[in-house]
């Protein structure tokens, strides 16, 4: 099973005991084939990292808020795939920031993964995600963009508290795109 494969991979092991947190790989894998809403992420951060379970941090909190759903619902595979651009903590660098996803696991893995999925919506969150689904590069440019991909697909900020910066200085964002994204979750879960 693609799970097991994954949850096994040890493909960063030197780069990730060469960072600042000199850590091991702990691949989170967190779908199942029929699930109806994919969450394209980023990576795992720390916390997740140490609890095996994706987005269990304030992150998680704000991501369930911005679709509407509770922790049952989101954490039902089932009905939603959490399926980062890099199964594991990519690690700190040497000033404390989060190092980005090794495109080595999307390269990997992403492909494999996808093809056991047939979400009906796409959530991307962030930019790595962006990237590689819709090929465009800024954050702001294609969240704006937003009406152009849904219902089936969602660009996303990532809903980290670093961009509780943009969000303010983007109040389309919870005034036009939330609602609606909401709406279309409610009808699919």
């Amino acid at each position: 099973m693609i799970q097991d494969d994954i949850t096994a991979c040890r493909l960063c092991a030197t780069r990730f005991s060469l960072t600042a947190t000199a850590h091991a790989p702990r691949p989170v894998a967190w779908f199942r084939p029929g699930a109806r809403v994919l969450v394209a992420s980023q990576a795992p951060g720390l916390r997740v990292h140490g609890s095996g379970r994706p987005f269990t941090d304030a992150s998680g909190r704000r991501l369930r808020d911005w679709m509407g759903v509770d922790e049952d619902t989101f954490y039902d595979r089932s009905r939603v795939a959490i399926v980062p651009m890099a199964f594991c903590f990519p690690g700190y660098d040497a000033r404390g920031s989060d190092l980005p996803p090794p495109p080595v696991c999307a390269a990997t893995w992403r492909a494999r993964v996808l093809a056991d999925l047939q979400p009906r919506v796409t959530l991307l969150i962030g930019g790595h995600a962006m990237r590689w689904h819709l090929g465009t590069s800024g954050v702001t440019k294609a969240v704006q963009s937003w009406r152009d991909h849904a219902p089936a697909v969602f660009p996303l900020p990532h809903p980290s508290w670093r961009n509780t910066g943009w969000i303010r200085r983007n109040p389309w964002f919870e005034a036009e795109l939330l609602p609606e994204l909401r709406r279309t979750l409610a009808e699919l879960l």
